[in-house]
């Protein structure tokens, strides 16, 4: 009975290790949340080509084409008045103011007409200068009985002279002597030069003296004992030397002009 034991425990267990080996596996599954699933990388868009790219080159094409037929339509001669003429075989083009003659596929002449310039007209000249007459006279003989000069330069107006100065005792004395107002101007023009009509100006080098710069100034005398101190004196002894030596006051304003003295 023992061993009858044994054997059914045996057989038992064997039985159960049997059907065990022969049940099927379960597998458990879990659900995993959507988050923690890990999908696949998208693939990288391919780059599209720029709308600039894909017309330059049929705008180019078209561009070429439009000048090429424009070339081609339009007459390079157009405007152009050229006539075709035989002379001895060859072909001449003549068109306004050219010509222009081949032969042989060889330029044998080409012309042109001539031109000119034109050039605007000068300027007219600046009129003259018309220095005022201030003595029509004919020359007249100094004491030594030799021809005087006439006047031969003009000055600047001198214009009014004051009341009491010596350039008003030597107008009067001007026109007392048949001058006119043209001498005066010559007479001041040329005094102011020599001393400034100043009855004591003295040149220190030639000895010159007073308004006329009477050289010595002791010539003077003959005008007058006070030649050193009356302006009057002065101007009657130089107007009688200007008129005995150049006529005029214009006479000598003329030669101090030319020469720096009279």
């Amino acid at each position: 009975m023992g061993r009858h034991s044994a054997n059914s425990t045996t057989g038992s267990t064997l039985s159960e290790q049997r059907a065990v080996v022969s049940r099927p596996r379960t597998v458990a599954r879990r659900r995993v949340p959507a988050s923690q699933l890990v999908r696949p990388a998208a693939p990288a868009p391919r780059p599209r080509p720029s709308v600039g790219r894909r017309h330059v080159l049929p705008l180019l094409g078209f561009a070429t084409t439009f000048a090429f037929l424009s070339a081609s339509l339009v007459n390079p001669l157009s405007g152009a008045e050229a006539a075709t003429t035989g002379v001895g075989g060859a072909a001449a083009l003549v068109a306004p103011g050219q010509t222009f003659v081949v032969g042989a596929g060889v330029v044998l002449a080409a012309d042109r007409d001539q031109y000119g310039v034109t050039l605007p007209p000068p300027p007219p000249p600046p009129a003259p200068v018309v220095e005022e007459a201030a003595d029509d006279a004919t020359a007249t003989s100094d004491t030594s009985g030799t021809s005087t000069k006439k006047s031969t330069a003009a000055a600047p107006v001198a214009g009014v002279p004051d009341p009491g100065t010596a350039k008003a005792i030597a107008a009067e004395m001007v026109a007392a002597r048949g001058w006119g107002t043209g001498e005066y101007d010559c007479l001041v023009s040329l005094w102011n030069r020599e001393s400034g009509w100043n009855i004591n100006a003295h040149n220190a080098s030639s000895g010159a003296h007073g308004i006329p710069q009477a050289l010595p100034g002791s010539k003077m005398a003959s005008a007058g004992a006070d030649w050193q101190t009356n302006p009057a004196t002065q101007i009657t002894w130089g107007l009688g030397y200007i008129q005995g030596r150049y006529s005029t006051p214009c006479g000598a304003w003329g030669h101090s002009q030319s020469s720096g003295w009279y």
